[in-house]
């Protein structure tokens, strides 16, 4: 239909617009693209897209969002679920960058736990991903195994 070729040619100029940088407009197109695109399984690819520019440009929570978004429409994105464990993992090591000897041992216990519960989100998702994609994301694997986080099912 000529809806869904004008929704191809927004998500294509989005595409282009990403590769060289040009992140406002692509995300300009995406947005457009998804205003006229029904179907899920495309609608699910221009929200991923969404989510790699908004994590290109350090908004964490906002490439969260559309990530998951993308999930809810196409369960099969094991690089959604992976950029998804990327994120939480580098809050954990982040939160672990502010323990130091000054805060007093309440506080460095505390920022530990946040911590863990964000390396325990990023083995799930990763986890996930590898389920999907097992010959993908090996540094993923070697990281769910040497912190004991990868639970192999039969």
């Amino acid at each position: 239909s000529k809806q869904e070729k004008q929704a191809f040619f927004y998500y294509r100029d989005g595409m282009s617009a990403q590769s060289e940088g040009e992140y406002a407009e692509a995300l300009e197109n995406y947005y457009e693209a998804l205003q006229l695109e029904e179907d899920p399984y495309d609608r699910s690819y221009i929200l991923y897209n969404i989510g790699l520019i908004y994590s290109s440009n350090g908004e964490y929570l906002q490439a969260l969002e559309y990530y998951h978004q993308a999930l809810e429409l196409n369960t099969n994105l094991p690089q959604a679920l992976n950029n998804i464990a990327v994120i939480y993992h580098s809050s954990g090591l982040n939160t672990l960058t502010m323990v130091n000897e000054e805060i007093d041992d309440i506080q460095q216990a505390e920022y530990r736990a946040l911590a863990t519960e964000f390396f325990d989100k990023a083995g799930e998702y990763w986890r996930q991903a590898l389920k999907l994609a097992p010959d993908n994301y090996p540094g993923a694997r070697n990281w769910l195994k040497v912190s004991g986080r990868l639970f192999e099912e039969n």
